[in-house]
């Protein structure tokens, strides 16, 4: 059995003394999509950042390990982690503007990436960045390439990160919402080329989304989060055939259905996600679960094992199924 690209173990990360990420496992092998679901406010991006080592100055992790590798991410100095940091883990975050120099033009930011980790000369390394452009579908790239991030449209500033992201091949590719600004055309667009990057070099991409769409299109696995812990994971096949979790059960249920009667509301979870330092008792999704009974308010639920190489927390896993 390979090592994986990356496992993560017991990852626990507070901000100001409030945990954020509550003893989060999971591993990506080389070749694989796994996708992290849940509504904003879960912990899907703090995990992201902890394992970059991006946290804001006010987080911190408190516990657990994350190997990239044979590499302990933990263990190693900030010199050591910048200098993975674009050659052997990259991340496309998601607010690009905010992410890029808003002084130097984008060739230069991709190109940058080349010279500083693979020793490109600048001649091949601008080319190298022009072709990229291309790649991630940015029109008349040699121009593109001299401008800087403010004389682009917010799409295109995202296919910029994305090409800055990419253009090493890097090993472990982290994708935090990537399609956001991008319309759909441009999205089918990106989600091919990581694939098509998945498929060439062996790239494992850990990819964050809320979009349903696209976790069935990309995704190998999936891991469902929910206030700041994993709550239920499997196959992509397994997780849409059957849920054994109430929130994975109702978050599937809010896609809309094209032949869903016409002028219909869309179905809600009802309830909102709790704000950190305010967790409840027992199961976190206690206030917002259809099955809640007594176990559920007084005792969280480990992960169990699923009969697909899942695993699910939930008391009720044998009841899911009534839900509509």
């Amino acid at each position: 059995m390979t090592k994986p690209v990356l496992a993560v173990s017991d990852l626990t990360v507070a901000i100001r003394g409030q945990t954020v990420v509550d003893g989060v496992s999971l591993h990506v092998d080389e070749g694989e999509i796994l996708s992290v679901v849940g509504e904003s406010g879960c912990g899907k991006s703090m995990t992201a950042f902890a394992i970059m080592g991006l946290l804001p100055r006010v987080a911190k992790v408190e516990g657990g390990r994350v190997m990239l590798g044979d590499t302990d991410l933990r263990a190693i100095t900030e010199e050591q982690r910048r200098r993975l940091r674009g050659e052997e883990l990259a991340m496309i975050f998601q607010e690009p503007v905010a992410s890029l120099n808003p002084l130097m033009p984008i060739g230069r930011q991709i190109e940058e990436t080349l010279i500083v980790h693979r020793g490109v000369s600048a001649e091949k390394a601008k080319s190298a960045a022009i072709a990229m452009l291309e790649e991630v579908g940015i029109p008349e790239p040699q121009m593109r390439y001299r401008q800087h991030p403010f004389e682009l449209s917010g799409g295109m500033c995202q296919r910029a990160m994305i090409a800055m992201a990419l253009i090493c091949r890097p090993k472990l590719l982290i994708a935090d919402e990537p399609t956001t600004a991008l319309d759909v055309t441009i999205q089918a667009q990106i989600l091919e080329l990581m694939k098509r990057l998945r498929e060439e070099t062996g790239t494992a991409i850990l990819l964050i989304t809320h979009d349903m769409g696209v976790v069935a299109d990309m995704a190998d696995r999936v891991a469902v989060m929910y206030s700041g812990r994993i709550i239920e994971q499997a196959p992509v096949e397994a997780i849409f055939a059957r849920q054994e979790h109430p929130y994975t059960r109702l978050l599937l249920s809010t896609i809309p259905r094209l032949d869903g009667r016409p002028k219909t509301i869309l179905p809600v979870i009802e309830g909102t996600v709790p704000d950190i330092g305010d967790w409840p008792v027992g199961c976190r999704f206690n206030p917002r679960c259809p099955l809640v009974s007594h176990i559920c308010r007084a005792r969280q639920p480990d992960l169990a094992p699923r009969a697909d190489l899942g695993s699910a927390a939930c008391w009720h896993r044998d009841r899911v199924e009534e839900l509509a």
